[in-house]
């Protein structure tokens, strides 16, 4: 039995545990619960949108850093795995990890030149890659179809439609999953660590040793590959690539709202945005078509998160919660430096109980001195 001081955070623990639960038994029976075909390919795009803002937040999230250009990752994925299926002729599913690996070694050069500048500049420069690679695909129609588009063969051909898309809902489940642990993995490790340090105050890290720089890249291209694998299996999916679409600004804006919305620092964070923002854009073009409203709905969702939930949604719950049940717990574990002070005492009495290794248990010094308050003479 847990005492009675720990019972909040034990607490809060089994209602985490339980929302965590309720989340899986709701994703896996989804495609039985869905009234149509309809319905689940909405599924399936929120499910895309969950695991490319959470494919961001390895970048956003970890070190601060607010890339706009994500979606030129994406577009690179699908891209890359739709010409391997179609010129190529390779497996899909060989052509979706071929295309991943190319895109994070692509991601090598990008970063090194990228992670070069910070704040507004780092922004612009993702802007310019997106940009960038919209000229060049749709310049190069002789290799990439141009305007005309690219169309990628289904790999299950003998599969109805609505079989099609079940398989793909639990392909994008699977890859979100897989995401996520990646992700939690990266938050307890000594890497993630360093990671939150450059988020904090980068030249202080630096300073102190960290390798800020190496650091900061390999998340990028950790953040590239799990981008490109979203992309690449939404065209495996979808079946029709256009430039215009493929390397979209907004994707990239997309990724930071979801992300933003749910909380940066909270590993479901990114989860929780894409579910409100995705359903929100499918609901806004199916009641409104074509027209631009859904960029309405999205502005004005990104200004209620800035003004009202600067942190996110569930940074404010969980706030809420904590007030409640007395624990204040989140997903990216903060360490105060109390805690860190005490830590480091304890440490110190384990190997020196004492805690002053230059007194004898008599009191007395080395140098046969006292220990106490020195003697004024009158």
């Amino acid at each position: 039995m847990p005492r009675d001081s720990e019972r909040p955070r034990h607490t809060g623990r089994l209602l985490r545990l339980g929302a965590l639960l309720a989340g899986i038994a709701v994703a896996l029976s989804f495609p039985s619960m869905a009234p149509s075909p309809y319905e689940l390919t909405v599924g399936i795009a929120i499910l895309n949108f969950a695991v490319l803002s959470t494919s961001w937040n390895f970048v956003g999230g970890f070190t601060g850093y607010i890339s706009l250009g994500h979606g030129a990752f994406a577009g690179l994925g699908a891209y890359a795995t739709g010409l391997l299926v179609t010129k190529g002729e390779l497996p899909s599913f060989v052509a979706l990890f071929a295309a991943a690996a190319l895109v994070a070694v692509l991601a090598i050069p990008v970063g090194y030149a990228a992670l070069r500048v910070r704040g507004a500049s780092f922004v612009i420069v993702s802007i310019a890659l997106v940009l960038i690679m919209l000229l060049v695909f749709q310049s190069w129609a002789s290799f990439t179809g141009g305007s005309r588009g690219l169309v990628v063969p289904r790999p299950f051909p003998g599969k109805l439609r609505s079989e099609h898309h079940e398989i793909f809902y639990f392909l994008f489940l699977g890859l979100l999953a897989l995401a996520l642990l990646a992700w939690w993995i990266i938050d307890r490790s000594r890497f993630g660590m360093g990671l939150k340090a450059i988020r904090e105050d980068e030249d202080k890290a630096q300073s102190l040793g960290t390798p800020t720089y190496t650091y900061k890249l390999v998340v990028f291209v950790v953040s590239a590959a799990f981008t490109a694998l979203a992309g690449g299996l939404y065209g495996l999916w979808f079946g029709d690539l256009d430039p215009v679409f493929q390397f979209s600004i907004l994707s990239g804006a997309y990724m930071v709202l979801m992300a933003l919305l749910g909380g940066v620092r909270h590993l479901y964070g990114p989860l929780l945005g894409a579910v409100v923002v995705g359903y929100g854009l499918e609901y806004s073009k199916l009641e409104y078509g074509d027209t631009p409203l859904h960029l309405v709905f999205a502005g004005l969702l990104l200004g209620v998160v800035v003004m009202f939930m600067p942190d996110g949604v569930i940074p404010a719950v969980t706030g809420l919660v904590a007030r409640v049940l007395g624990t204040g717990e989140t997903s990216i574990r903060e360490v105060t430096a109390a805690e860190l002070r005490d830590e480091r005492d304890d440490r110190e009495a384990d190997v020196r109980p004492d805690h002053r290794p230059d007194h004898r248990p008599d009191g007395k010094r080395p140098d046969g001195k006292r220990d106490g308050k020195r003697e004024v003479r009158q």
